[in-house]
């Protein structure tokens, strides 16, 4: 199998640098350990999977498939490489502590722009435990096999789903709103996987231009397949509330807060975002939880 060895502008953490990736801890398109690391991609050239291994800033990457070649011309992207942390040293703890424990996390350029607003758009307007649980069924329904000798699953083709109508999607948990938004991202497809390429300006007019797909989409999208290392994720219903706690001790925040204070940051304003979610460090929570809904059969 075709292989490539490359070096990374800092130390790469595998797991926690390609878990953002994912949908679901149980995403079949991953196997994560933070030294080596399957992932199953979908490339216009055709279907890949790609082992990597990573010993400090050295890395090497393995492919399979008809998109093999491809899958590792972007396999530096794909895993952050080219993310550079200098400049980014806070002072005040605990971010500062978060930042030495994480140093091998990387902000991430896959290019699978179609591939991650999927992603996306099964996460908008629910719970993280609803959207996990919907992608994983998705995934498992409609994903096939990826090459090579790990057992991965390719995730679902963005253009197959834009054939669906949007009943097809409710045995997911994915009601009428959410499942028009991924139809529409797979008939724009290749438009949007072509946004890679653009300036991140004009990438992101067109991500949002799909009516559906906002800037919290867009967002997501940035940090995983652009390698936006700045782009904020405004309109979550929980982050801000977990950046005024880490970064404050305040237990409740708006977006407008969230962006105050994450402002010292600006250039590294989504790395401070993945050390907040990587802490595990939550706001108190006031009142009762947003219930699970079920919408099978309907």
């Amino acid at each position: 199998m075709p292989s490539r060895t490359f070096d990374a502008a800092a130390p790469v953490d595998l797991a926690a640098t390609l878990g953002p990736q994912r949908a679901a801890p149980d995403d079949p398109a991953f196997r994560l350990a933070p030294a080596e690391a399957w992932v199953a991609i979908r490339l216009p050239s055709g279907p890949a999977a790609i082992r990597f291994r990573a010993d400090g800033t050295r890395l090497e990457a393995e492919a399979w498939g008809e998109g093999a070649a491809e899958a590792l011309d972007r396999a530096p992207g794909i895993v952050g490489a080219g993310d550079d942390p200098a400049g980014f040293d806070p002072a005040e703890r605990p971010l500062r502590d978060l930042a030495r424990r994480h140093a091998g996390l990387r902000i991430t350029r896959s290019g699978a722009v179609a591939d991650m607003a999927v992603r996306a758009a099964v996460g908008q307007r629910v719970t993280g435990k609803e959207a996990r649980r919907s992608y994983s069924r998705l995934a498992a329904a409609l994903g096939e096999p990826a090459p090579g000798p790990q057992p991965l699953t390719l995730p679902p083709d963005p253009r197959a789903l834009a054939g669906l109508g949007y009943p097809s999607f409710h045995p997911f948990g994915i009601e009428r709103g959410r499942a028009e938004t991924i139809i529409r991202i797979g008939r724009h497809a290749r438009r949007l996987d072509e946004a890679a390429s653009l300036p991140r300006d004009e990438a992101g007019r067109r991500i949002r231009a799909v009516r559906g797909v906002g800037p919290w989409s867009e967002a997501l999208v940035a940090t995983t397949a652009l390698g936006d290392a700045d782009a904020v994720l405004v309109g979550d219903d929980n982050l801000p509330n977990a950046v005024a706690w880490l970064l404050a001790g305040e237990p409740r925040a708006d977006d407008e807060r969230m962006l105050e204070l994450l402002e010292p940051y600006r250039g590294h304003r989504a790395r401070v975002i993945r050390l907040v979610q990587a802490s595990g460090r939550k706001a108190p929570r006031y009142g009762p939880r947003r219930p699970l809904r079920s919408i099978e059969g309907i």
